[in-house]
């Protein structure tokens, strides 16, 4: 017997009892950051001014339905990676203001999303959020997974979008 094969059948014989434990569902719960806002920050200006075109698309937009303003945060072409949205500013704003009736509210004092983090790096902006979902073994029960969001920034407006969405 070679080392390798030695080594195949001793991780085989380590691995053969855990076999053996009924199967259970590990999972730690994803969990919204204390202080948001913070999180749409940065020390670097540049990454600052990013995430805070991200803040707004996401508090004043998403949230509060403000589509009127979506010219100061998403340019005309704004590609969209969602398989459910076409790509171009007047689309998007057509799709939630007529196809999902997104009512307008008063734009809140703070973002009521549960963010998880915000990540940015050069001319992109990533948010992951927490979302709940049902238990497709027991439908009693939710659990919690991440949804994430992707915006490319060029000249303070989102240009590019992607997400975690599946076609309906």
């Amino acid at each position: 017997m070679n080392g390798r094969t030695a080594y195949v059948m001793m991780a085989l014989g380590f691995l053969a009892p855990l076999a053996a434990i009924p199967s259970v569902q590990a999972q730690e719960a994803v969990v919204a950051a204390p202080d948001k806002e913070a999180l749409f920050t940065s020390p670097d200006p540049a990454l600052n001014i990013n995430k805070q075109v991200v803040y707004h698309i996401m508090r004043d937009l998403l949230e509060a339905g403000h589509w009127d303003k979506a010219d100061q945060f998403l340019t005309k072409r704004y590609l969209q990676h969602n398989p459910n949205v076409p790509s171009g500013r007047d689309t998007v704003v057509n799709f939630f203001t007529q196809v999902l009736k997104v009512e307008k509210k008063p734009i809140p004092d703070k973002l009521t999303t549960p963010v998880a983090f915000v990540t940015a790096e050069g001319d992109l902006v990533t948010v992951a959020i927490v979302r709940e979902e049902k238990d497709p073994k027991d439908s009693a029960k939710t659990y919690t997974t991440t949804w994430f969001d992707t915006w490319r920034i060029v000249d303070g407006k989102a240009d590019e979008h992607w997400d975690s969405a599946v076609r309906q």
